[in-house]
């Protein structure tokens, strides 16, 4: 069971490969649909947009066995659960880091340069010519970026914004990058995060959402970010305060947000819509059909490991 529309090359694959059902219209399933295949398949291929809790991984005449996830992320998957049912879980990284990079630098330069804002502008006709003073935004040469997180996506970022724009690299995980990694990018490590964001004039996050970092953004970070800073997020939702971050933007705490996911999307509050200087796109961050593409062929591919007795590339 395929649970969302997944590219035309790679639904066409898996039709030739097994007995596949796929979701022709693309609406997300709902939990009864959810036990109806677990209890109808062998493996089920589903997206962040399907909430494999405890309860439904364990419902009673379950048939699954295989859950190959489509995406990188597996927070909508209890883990813990799936193990103690005897579940091989997989997903699909590695393959995504580039096209999330982009949309993370798309997110700061559109922010930095207000182009949110002129696009609105211009599209409501309320544009009245050049003037001098227009909309102003900041170059982003010699800026300090900084980090939270720095695996793939991180690092990708870095390698654009250092040897694209000439910024300086600064970073806070829960341990220091490899030193080839850092050497590399001219990065420099941080202990804490709240003196990571003292210092930057851009704060981009790469950190897995869940109970750990769950509104790790928060008020106090936003009261130690400069106030010319600007918030990058292509993680998760859930990292951010929204509420807090969209006090900060009213009360000009901080000087913008770049944001591609959100806490509960597809709804989006409106306090965050109608923010100044934000710009939000709809989770586009795998979103180039070479990337989308490539996902499907990974779970593909941990399915066919899975149907032939091996065990997957991308076992969680």
């Amino acid at each position: 069971m395929v649970t969302r529309k997944w590219p035309e090359r790679v639904e066409a694959l898996i039709a030739a490969r097994y007995d596949a059902t796929f979701n022709v219209d693309d609406r997300p399933l709902d939990e009864a649909a959810l036990i109806v295949a677990m209890r109808d398949y062998d493996a089920i291929c589903p997206t962040i947009t399907d909430r494999l809790h405890g309860g439904l991984l364990g419902v009673e005449g379950r048939r699954v066995r295989m859950i190959a996830n489509y995406g990188a992320g597996h927070e909508h998957i209890d883990l813990a659960a799936a193990r103690s049912a005897g579940l091989i879980v997989t997903n699909t990284p590695g393959v995504l880091t580039d096209a999330t990079a982009d949309i993370a630098i798309t997110l700061m330069l559109m922010t930095s340069r207000r182009a949110g804002e002129g696009e609105r502008e211009a599209r409501a006709g309320q544009w009245t010519g050049w003037r001098p003073t227009h909309l102003l935004g900041t170059s982003l040469q010699g800026k300090v970026l900084g980090l939270v997180g720095f695996g793939r996506i991180a690092q990708a970022m870095a390698k654009r914004a250092r040897f694209g724009f000439g910024m300086e690299i600064v970073y806070y995980s829960r341990r220091p990058g490899a030193q080839s990694d850092v050497e590399h990018l001219g990065a420099r490590y941080v202990g804490s995060l709240g003196e990571l964001v003292e210092q930057c004039d851009f704060v981009s996050l790469h950190i897995p959402g869940g109970a750990e970092t769950r509104n790790i953004i928060d008020e106090d970070i936003f009261a130690r970010m400069p106030s010319h800073a600007i918030l990058i997020n292509t993680a998760r939702g859930d990292v951010v305060d929204e509420d807090a971050l969209v006090t900060a933007l009213e009360s000009g705490a901080i000087a913008g947000a770049g944001l591609d996911v959100f806490v509960g999307e597809p709804k989006l509050s409106q306090r965050l819509i109608d923010a100044p200087n934000t710009v939000l796109l709809p989770h586009l961050g795998s979103a180039t059909r070479e990337t989308r593409e490539a996902m499907g062929m990974r779970a593909l591919a941990n399915l066919d490991d899975w149907r032939e007795g091996r065990v997957p590339r991308d076992s969680l």
